[in-house]
């Protein structure tokens, strides 16, 4: 188990997003738009799910218009490997009510 109290490969319940979310979300941003070559002005993240692994990764919805979200998988690796965080997958299109699901 994790010090968290969850087993490793488990997922947390979704939450709403805090700052330390929305900073993950910022930092990968700039790797979305370059994929789907398109700005988003908006880019809130609003809940997230997390899942520890060797490393941990976070599952994220972001509102990107007013009803338009992106949900985004992001990977922190592991203190020691010093690695910047990666936008690992994505799905566009989808709402406010639409679930974060593992992808």
């Amino acid at each position: 188990m994790s010090a968290s109290g969850r087993l490793m490969g488990g997922w947390s319940d979704t939450k709403p997003a805090t700052a330390e979310i929305q900073a993950i979300a910022d930092k990968v941003k700039a790797q979305l738009e370059e994929k789907e070559n398109k700005k988003y002005p908006t880019f809130k993240a609003t809940e997230y799910k997390s899942q520890v692994v060797a490393g941990t990764n976070y599952f994220i919805k972001v509102q990107v218009e007013d009803d338009d979200f992106v949900h985004i998988r992001v990977f922190r690796s592991l203190p020691h490997e010093n690695k910047p965080l990666a936008l690992t997958r994505y799905q566009t299109h989808k709402t406010k009510q639409d679930e974060l699901t593992y992808f």
